[in-house]
C-alpha cells in the first residue's frame, strides 16, 4: 500500500503566532488596565504635584472545550495498514483549523473563545487626517498602511500582519503606471513583509478583511488540555456492533490583554473607499 493520499492543511496555525500559557483552572485571571488619569505637570517651587491616577480592572476567560469524534469498525481498523496513525494526524490537524477560527472569530459567548477579531479595534481611517480621504487611486496596500498607521497613534508596533491568501495575492498584482509590480521582494523568494512587517496568510481570516497587530503582546492563549486522541471499544453500542469510538479533543482559554494592539477590518471595498480623496 503506497499509503494515504489528502490535502494538506494549513501549514500555519494561529496558535504558533502568539505567546501559550498552561493552566490548572477552569477560568484564566487577569488584571488590564481601563484608564489612565495624567496629572503630570510643570509645577512652580511650591506647587502642589497634580495627581495621577491608573484605573485597574480584573477580567477573566473560561476555559473551553473544542473536539470531534468519529466511529470506525473494528475490522477497520485491525485490516487498514497505518490507519491508527493516520487518525491521529488527520482528526488534530482538523481540530486546530477549528481553533484557528476561534483565536481569530470566537464570538466570545460560551463555549466561543473571545476572539482576537472581535476584541480588536476596529479600524478608523479618520483616526489621522493625512490619511482620511486623501489617497488617489487607493487600493489594498494602502489600507495597510493606514491601519498601520492606527496601531502606532496607539503606541503600538505591529509584528504581524494576517490576510486571506486571496487578498495577499491580489495585493501581489497591483502594478505602478510603468506596468511593474509593486511588491518585488516576493516575487525574489523572500518572507513577505508589508512595511517590513511579516504578512501570514491564512483561510480562517475572512477573504476581504485584515487583520495586524502586535502578536506578541497583546494576546495568550492558555492550555488546560492540550490536543489529545483516545480510542474507546466501550461507548455506546460499540461492543455488540464491533465499533471503535475515537475521541479528538482540547480545553483552551484565549486572553485578549490589549485590544488596542490590534486593528481589524472587515471589509478591504469599504476601507478603500474611506481613504480614496473624493
Amino acid at each position: 500500500m503506497a499509503g494515504y493520499k489528502f490535502d494538506p492543511t494549513r501549514s500555519v496555525h494561529i496558535r504558533s503566532l502568539i505567546p501559550q500559557g498552561s493552566t490548572t483552572s477552569d477560568v484564566v485571571r487577569f488584571v488590564k488596565e481601563s484608564g489612565y488619569s495624567d496629572g503630570s505637570a510643570n509645577k512652580a517651587e511650591g506647587a502642589t504635584l497634580g495627581q495621577s491616577d491608573f484605573d485597574m480592572a480584573a477580567d477573566n476567560n473560561t476555559v473551553e472545550k473544542i473536539g470531534a469524534y468519529l466511529r470506525i469498525s473494528e475490522e477497520m481498523l485491525a485490516d487498514t495498514p497505518q490507519l491508527t496513525s493516520y487518525i491521529s494526524n488527520r482528526v488534530p490537524a482538523k481540530l486546530m483549523e477549528k481553533e484557528d477560527d476561534q483565536i481569530l472569530n470566537g464570538t466570545g459567548v460560551s463555549p466561543q473563545l473571545s476572539g482576537i477579531t472581535v476584541d480588536a479595534a476596529d479600524f478608523d481611517e479618520s483616526s489621522s487626517a493625512a490619511f482620511y480621504q486623501s489617497v488617489n487611486n487607493a487600493n489594498e496596500f494602502d489600507v495597510i498602511v493606514a491601519a498601520l498607521n492606527q496601531l502606532s497613534l496607539s503606541n503600538y508596533t505591529a509584528d504581524k500582519i494576517i490576510l486571506h491568501p486571496t487578498d495577499f495575492h491580489k495585493i501581489l498584482l497591483l502594478k505602478d503606471s510603468n506596468n511593474r509590480y509593486l511588491k518585488d521582494q516576493v516575487y525574489a523568494g523572500l518572507q513577505p513583509t508589508f512595511m517590513g512587517v511579516p504578512v501570514i496568510l491564512n483561510t480562517a481570516l475572512a477573504a476581504g478583511s485584515f487583520l495586524l497587530g502586535n502578536f506578541s503582546q497583546g494576546t495568550q492563549l492558555w492550555i488546560r488540555d492540550n490536543v489529545s486522541v483516545e480510542f474507546f471499544r466501550e461507548d455506546g453500542t460499540n461492543v455488540r456492533d464491533g465499533f471503535v469510538t475515537v475521541r479528538c479533543v482540547e480545553r483552551v482559554a484565549l486572553t485578549n490583554y490589549l485590544p488596542n494592539s490590534f486593528v481589524y477590518g472587515d471589509s478591504f471595498a469599504d476601507a478603500i473607499t474611506s481613504l480614496e480623496t473624493p
